[in-house]
């Protein structure tokens, strides 16, 4: 069976999935465009979609799909309903998570937390219907906003395990950040979940693993969930 590619270029890495049908074949990980074109360009697909944040459309001429080549914009018809406010301002990113976590678990509310530059709360309820949510600084963009917008606090890095009390700038500095996201991201779990106790929470993102084993309440690792949105998006699209 021809197999469909899905493409998501973020803000520090690009990601790829080939996939047959619902079922994810393979997966890749790039640092630039030329990589993925060097593993990819060659391969014959059915149809690809790509999501971008940053890349204009014309990089991705080297793909050249038997089927449909489309390019995820707020514009794109959805599985969901997108009751966003401003769409024509929503990360395409975000779209694809919520997406991803209708396939997961249709028919049920979820909140998706994507964990990477920044952290995106993502609300999508049984309806199938996209709200919006939150979005706040990720984990490395504190720790450089301290540096920069103040004078003498130093660029320092994360660290697994953080004191609550500091015993030093540097110390303090990492109690203030780790300790204050997980603080945020359980608060917004809670205070969810007191609106719909029946919430399903998925995390995805680069610093998923920071959380997965901190957070009290049960939530799902979902690592692939982006790419599996794409294709969710991709087959929907492709359908007609």
């Amino acid at each position: 069976m021809p197999m469909n590619l899905v493409i998501d270029v973020g803000n520090t890495r690009i990601k790829a999935a080939r996939f047959e049908e619902d079922r994810m074949e393979a997966s890749f990980h790039f640092g630039h465009l030329r990589s993925l074109q060097d593993e990819l360009g060659a391969t014959s697909f059915q149809h690809v979609l790509i999501s971008s944040v940053n890349q204009p459309h014309s990089d991705f001429d080297f793909l050249q799909p038997t089927g449909k080549k489309i390019f995820l914009t707020p514009q794109l018809p959805l599985p969901i309903k997108n009751a966003y406010a401003t769409p024509q301002t929503l990360g395409v990113d975000r779209l694809a998570a919520a997406c991803g976590a209708l396939a997961l678990f249709p028919g049920k509310n979820c909140l998706v937390i994507d964990a990477g530059t920044c952290i995106n709360y993502e609300f999508i309820d049984e309806a199938g219907t996209y709200h919006g949510g939150a979005i706040s600084p990720g984990i490395d963009m504190r720790f450089k906003a301290m540096h920069t917008f103040t004078a003498r606090l130093p660029l320092i890095q994360r660290t697994e395990s953080a004191e609550l009390i500091g015993n030093s700038t540097e110390t303090c500095m990492q109690s203030g950040v780790m300790n204050g996201v997980l603080a945020e991201v359980e608060n917004t779990i809670d205070r969810y979940r007191a609106k719909y106790p029946s919430l399903v929470v998925l995390i995805c993102g680069g610093d998923a693993p920071f959380f997965e084993n901190r957070l009290k309440p049960t939530i799902f690792a979902a690592p692939d969930l982006v790419l599996k949105g794409l294709n969710r998006i991709l087959r929907y699209n492709a359908s007609y």
